[in-house]
């Protein structure tokens, strides 16, 4: 049997298989060598995500000290920390982590339902808004949904490398499950806009698992409307009453209707107000900091980090941010084609999507073109605990990117890993 016909998704002595994936592995691995023109070192492409990610970071610091210097200074106070998750991170080889999978599942399940448990007292977890997401550790506030994030991608990436029959439409059964685990528990906090982001990276990491491009249509337009039934449905059974009033305070903007304006749709009013102050070039610190103190946008420093940017620094300034998350997932992309294997290809293509995709959601509420949630803009917005996840991602993928390509091996196949 040819190299060729080696698939991501079928084994080399099944000869009762002879449909190709999406992909082969060869052709991947050498694609991806090609866009490096053979001169460029192995390693350049996950250094490139660390770069994208501290330039990010340190625009974070300065738009959190224009609205909030002193959280601008514990932010940067955590950088370093951040910096040394992701070498610890960087270290062990990241195959080495499989066998941690059913524990840290364990863990992060175990997390997610102690901060639902009603009678923990407020001091150690910490309701906030109504939600109940985090645990008190003194010098910083624990979400246990953002390293439930990562913890999912690592088992899904450890599932997908052992079953070859992801192309099949029952093959698909156990992922749904354990994506349906941690993203039914964020929901309960309430934190819509977390459990969210686990669809597109599901999507992701089957398409790299070499599922059936006809599956995984057919469960796209099916997540699609059952999205479109929960969230437009006039039944309000499925969401929060206040969830259900922010997407009708989006509709009404929309469609140019501000009856909403100084209720349910203030903080989307205020943060529009602002991006459309900064114009093209922004208006410097200290104006800036000025329309941000009578402007009054709750959750400036945080959630709403991305309107601070647009306004200091303009159109310019947010296509620079755009900008960046974009070469950090060119180049994050890049480290998961070039992976020696298949668990390496998943874990960096998962973790890359989940920063992208939250990237997606934090900006598009921002700008009005989706409902508000509370969800961070990563390495900008100010928070510890989002902080340093989002650095312990990078450094995963770092670690990945840091362990030397290889020629692909006819086993190197998902049913074998």
């Amino acid at each position: 049997m040819s190299d060729s016909s080696i698939t991501s998704a079928t084994r080399v002595d099944d000869p009762a298989r002879p449909e190709r994936s999406v992909f082969t592995a060869r052709e991947l691995h050498e694609s991806a060598r090609d866009l490096q023109a053979g001169r460029i070192r192995w390693a350049t492409a996950a250094w490139i995500v660390v770069l994208a990610a501290l330039a990010l970071n340190l625009i974070g610091i300065i738009a959190i000290d224009t609205t909030e210097p002193g959280f601008a200074r514990k932010q940067a106070m955590f950088l370093p920390l951040g910096l040394l998750v992701a070498a610890i991170a960087a270290c062990p080889d990241y195959r080495r982590l499989r066998r941690w999978v059913p524990a840290l599942c364990v863990l992060v399940t175990g997390l997610l339902l102690f901060v639902l448990i009603p009678f923990i007292p407020t001091w150690l977890v910490r309701p906030y808004n109504g939600a109940r997401r985090w645990i008190n550790l003194g010098i910083t506030d624990l979400q246990p949904s953002e390293l439930a994030k990562v913890v999912w991608v690592l088992a899904l990436a450890a599932w997908f490398r052992l079953r070859w029959n992801v192309r099949s439409l029952q093959g698909f059964l156990l992922p749904f499950v354990v994506t349906a685990i941690p993203m039914g528990l964020i929901l309960l906090e309430p934190d819509l806009g977390t459990a969210l982001l686990f669809v597109p990276t599901l999507l992701a990491l089957l398409l790299v698992a070499g599922a059936k491009i006809s599956h995984l249509s057919i469960l796209t337009l099916s997540g699609a409307l059952a999205i479109s039934a929960v969230l437009f449905t006039p039944v309000r059974g499925y969401l929060k009453e206040h969830q259900q009033d922010r997407i009708e305070a989006l509709i009404a903007q929309i469609e140019g209707d501000d009856r909403y304006r100084d209720d349910i749709g203030y903080q989307g009013d205020r943060a529009m107000t602002l991006v459309g102050a900064g114009g093209l070039t922004g208006v410097g610190r200290d104006h800036a900091a000025t329309l941000l103190r009578f402007n009054h946008l709750p959750e400036e420093h945080n959630d709403m980090i991305f309107a601070v940017v647009a306004c200091r620094w303009g159109l310019l300034g947010s296509i620079v941010v755009w900008s960046l998350f974009l070469i950090l997932a060119s180049a994050g992309f890049l480290v998961a084609a070039l992976a020696r294997d298949l668990f390496g290809r998943l874990l960096a293509t998962g973790l890359v999507t989940l920063l992208i995709s939250q990237m997606v959601i934090n900006t598009g509420m921002t700008i009005g073109l989706l409902p508000i949630t509370g969800m961070t803009l990563p390495f900008v917005s100010a928070g510890g605990s989002s902080l340093l996840t989002a650095w312990l991602m990078i450094g995963l993928v770092l670690n990945v990117g840091l362990r030397r390509p290889r020629r692909m091996e006819r086993w190197e196949v998902a049913g074998t890993g």
